[in-house]
């Protein structure tokens, strides 16, 4: 074996996977203003300066290029809402940070276009295949992360919530409802929300 080889092959790996990094975080502000749809090679080689047949080579298919853009709306949302709420203790203290970090997230939007959620779903969840697959198993993880403070909250006595399920569903269907209000103009959205977070909380 070459030791030079594998220097190159090292050297142009590295330089596929920054290439990578580079086009998924402009395509995930794209997908959160124009769709996943929206995403085109072309469109991403213009804004970049980057040939098309250069992403191409990268991603393959515009499916495969979605999907990572999925995942990578993924990881940043973790490290903007989730990571910093997990510092609180489970329960009642992280479920409210949870909520602040979301309303966060979307009153300073993290995307352009504000939840990358709320502009995808919508459009690919009558729509078989991975980026349903994975925008669906994110949104899920979501409401199963609320659910499972809930009831931890219960456990505890903080809360009287008698099902943590369903309590997590009208809780994410709040905060989907605040992204539209702020998107739309709506100063007091995010208070609007912690009220009715509350209302759930001690209902």
């Amino acid at each position: 074996m070459n030791p030079m080889n594998d220097v190159v092959r090292d050297g142009r790996l590295l330089r596929g996977a920054r290439s990578r990094r580079t086009i998924v975080r402009r395509a995930v502000d794209v997908a959160s203003l124009a769709g996943l749809d929206g995403l085109s090679f072309g469109g991403l080689a213009t804004d970049l300066g980057v040939s098309k047949a250069g992403i191409q080579t990268l991603f393959g298919a515009k499916e495969q290029l979605q999907v990572a853009v999925a995942e990578a709306a993924r990881k940043a949302f973790e490290e903007a809402v989730v990571r910093p709420a997990s510092a609180q203790p489970a329960g009642i203290a992280r479920l409210r940070a949870l909520v602040e970090r979301w309303i966060a997230y979307a009153a300073e939007p993290l995307f352009p276009g504000g939840c990358f959620w709320a502009a995808n779903l919508p459009v690919f969840d009558s729509r078989p295949g991975p980026v349903r697959d994975a925008l669906a198993g994110q949104q899920q993880a979501w409401r199963d992360l609320i659910a499972d403070q809930l009831r931890r909250a219960s456990d505890a006595g903080e809360v009287g919530v008698p099902d943590a399920d369903l309590a997590a569903f009208q809780i994410a269907a709040i905060l989907t409802a605040t992204n539209t209000a702020l998107r739309l103009g709506d100063d007091g959205a995010a208070d609007t929300a912690r009220r009715a977070v509350d209302g759930i909380l001690r209902a």
